[in-house]
């Protein structure tokens, strides 16, 4: 696919016109709150997987609504003292997957933790174990508008709430360090990426990699790729409730959490990125709060973005800030 989105020149100043809600701030400490009023109840159980180099953990932790969430922690065999942290958010359909596919970061001598995503990981990878027992009205196939009737029911109030308890699980075990914390994901890890940049004030980098869930009133009507397109093709059925659907996701939209970021960041676009749209990527990332902030152009790529080019180039920042 050639380019279809607006020029780069275009894009380095492309600014969204997604509206923050007036109650935005309110609604996400609010929701907060209520997590927090559960006990956080990380467990970290070791796993023999095999390999010498690193020490495995099965973690679970209370989520939104207390629920259990599952994820990795993977540790240097040697660590015996707080390291720096990576928190990884996965994307869209995948799960946690099993250990031994979550090398990169502990072989740079970091802690790495990995959150399983409520009710995913059965469409691509090794799977997930995280259910998501909360039901909701008629939606389309997929994730993109379970609960889309109200922000209160919408499925990514849960899922953003589970990641911002994972970096308060990861962080709870005696050998991370909470003050050198960075959050990275691609796709939908990119987008909840965004969110906790936004809800979690004192990390010290993010780098989302062609973040998902930003920019919804261009993205939902400029690609008919998936999971975008799920959105229009639950509107095709509930004619007429398109700006009601607007104003669930306004609530989770990345280019608002961008907006309240407060920590140096990285991101990465591909300019022939057709399930994340260019322009959506930089109306988030031009909204981004703090001034250090950096973003990796791929000219030819697809949704595949830089790939292990990519992952380089978070490696040399990140030798910046943990």
């Amino acid at each position: 696919m050639a380019r279809f989105d607006l020029p780069l020149d275009q894009l380095r100043e492309y600014r969204s016109v997604s509206t923050a809600p007036e109650d935005f701030d309110a609604f996400w400490s609010k929701t907060l709150g209520e997590a927090r009023a559960h006990d956080l109840d990380a467990r970290f159980e070791p796993v023999d997987t095999g390999l010498s180099t690193v020490r495995v953990f099965d973690v679970t932790f209370a989520g939104f609504g207390g629920h259990p969430v599952k994820g990795w922690l993977t540790l240097p065999a040697d660590a015996d003292a707080p390291l720096p942290l990576v928190v990884e958010f996965i994307g869209y359909g995948g799960g946690r997957g099993l250990p031994h596919e979550h090398l990169l970061w502990a072989s740079t001598g970091r802690a790495h933790f990995v959150m399983d995503t409520r009710g995913q990981g059965s469409a691509w990878g090794a799977g997930g174990g995280t259910a998501d027992p909360v039901g909701g009205a008629p939606a389309y196939p997929g994730f993109m508008t379970r609960g889309i009737d109200a922000p209160e029911n919408y499925y990514y109030r849960r899922v953003f709430t589970d990641a911002v308890r994972a970096v308060e699980a990861a962080r709870s075990h005696p050998l991370t360090d909470a003050s050198r914390t960075v959050a990275v994901g691609a796709s939908q890890g990119g987008g909840i990426t965004l969110a906790v940049g936004g809800l979690v004030p004192d990390l010290a980098g993010v780098a989302p990699d062609v973040p998902f869930l930003c920019d919804f009133p261009r993205a939902t009507t400029l690609t008919d790729r998936h999971p975008y397109r799920e959105v229009g093709l639950y509107l095709k059925t509930h004619r007429g409730r398109f700006e009601d659907a607007l104003r669930t996701l306004s609530y989770f939209d990345g280019v608002h959490f961008a907006a309240r970021g407060s920590a140096p960041a990285l991101f990465s676009a591909a300019l022939e990125d057709q399930t994340c749209p260019p322009s959506t990527v930089f109306g988030a990332f031009n909204a981004w709060a703090h001034e250090d902030k950096t973003i990796e152009v791929y000219d030819f790529n697809d949704h595949e973005g830089g790939g292990p080019f990519q992952e380089a180039a978070k490696l040399r920042w990140m030798r910046s800030y943990i």
